[in-house]
């Protein structure tokens, strides 16, 4: 399918400083019209022969410029439950890299040109939400120790005390991603996402975007959710328990309790930068505008700013000299 502007025939987009629909070309709003049609292999605009990788669910014709989105990839099994809508637009990316990046030295010269920064695609990244209960009964021995001196005598007094704790947790939206193409560690680095704003899915929000169907069922990583929650579950009793100055565990019982989980699509910003035969990927939350990634280093300009330096430091030197000469 397609979005057409009923106005001018243009390809109506979701515009993320707007939120809301809008034609580039006429700059008209929510003025879509819904054209079906087409397949994976042929674009509904124009006709030409496209590529679709086995996951897409949302690109965008090379030979027209127009963004589709692929019925069968958002119908049936694949459509999603839930979808968290850009709010950060790409200029607002944009500024995100040149703010973190721009002033570093020994950046490659053209790291943030306009060009190089055109590349720079919004992904729909396939997510899975799970939902726990988790009850957790912990019994232990933690100690206190106080120490004083009196005289020319130091002494130290150990308190032993029963430790009982009895926590019940309700994890809700546990984020995975479902994307074989995106690092999980990078992912996991994108969080936290503000949940009280995902929607439910309209394919109207993938138009100017790039999108994926999940590459891996909810059970096939729910391995990784429970970890999360597993994770937190420890964190939170270990810190209920922090005063201690030492604790020895007695029962350490933690049971997980699934209650469901949601396919979603998450907002993300990724710019792809080669050098010297190495591709970097840059990555910015398309919702709150979190970066992450790690910026390459042109070896040429470390070693000219190495050369002016010692060129500098050469001169100093030899004013210096001359100075003790004229004394």
């Amino acid at each position: 399918m397609i979005f057409k502007c009923r106005n001018c025939g243009g390809n109506v987009v979701y515009e993320p400083s707007r939120g809301r629909m809008y034609c580039p070309h006429c700059e008209s709003e929510d003025s879509e019209d819904i054209i079906q049609g087409g397949s994976l292999t042929q674009c509904v605009n124009c006709g030409a022969p496209i590529q679709v990788q086995d996951y897409t669910s949302a690109s965008r014709c090379e030979h027209c410029g127009s963004y589709l989105v692929f019925n069968e990839r958002v119908e049936g099994v694949y459509e999603p439950h839930l979808l968290l809508p850009f709010r950060v637009s790409r200029q607002q990316a944009i500024q995100a890299m040149e703010k973190e990046f721009g002033r570093r030295v020994f950046t490659p010269s053209d790291f943030m040109s306009t060009k190089s920064l055109e590349k720079m695609s919004g992904i729909y990244v396939p997510f899975w939400l799970y939902d726990y209960k988790a009850n957790y009964d912990f019994a232990g021995e933690g100690t206190r120790v106080r120490s004083w001196r009196s005289g020319d005598t130091e002494y130290v007094e150990t308190s032993y005390y029963e430790v009982l704790r009895r926590m019940d947790v309700d994890f809700d939206k546990i984020p995975v991603d479902a994307s074989y193409a995106m690092e999980d560690g990078v992912m996991d680095l994108m969080e936290p996402y503000d949940y009280k704003q995902l929607q439910d899915f309209e394919p109207r929000y993938l138009s100017g975007f790039y999108g994926e169907i999940y590459n891996q069922s909810a059970a096939e990583l729910e391995g990784r959710a429970q970890a999360k929650a597993r994770n937190a579950s420890e964190e939170m009793m270990r810190s209920s328990y922090s005063g201690y100055s030492s604790m020895k565990t007695f029962r350490n019982d933690l049971e997980l309790q699934p209650a469901g989980s949601d396919y979603a699509l998450l907002p993300v910003w990724e710019y792809a930068y080669r050098y010297k035969d190495k591709t970097y990927l840059f990555h910015v939350n398309g919702q709150t505008g979190k970066l992450i990634g790690k910026m390459p280093v042109s070896g040429e300009k470390v070693l000219a700013y190495g050369a002016s330096v010692f060129a500098l430091v050469t001169a100093i030197c030899a004013l210096a000299l001359r100075f003790m000469e004229i004394l």
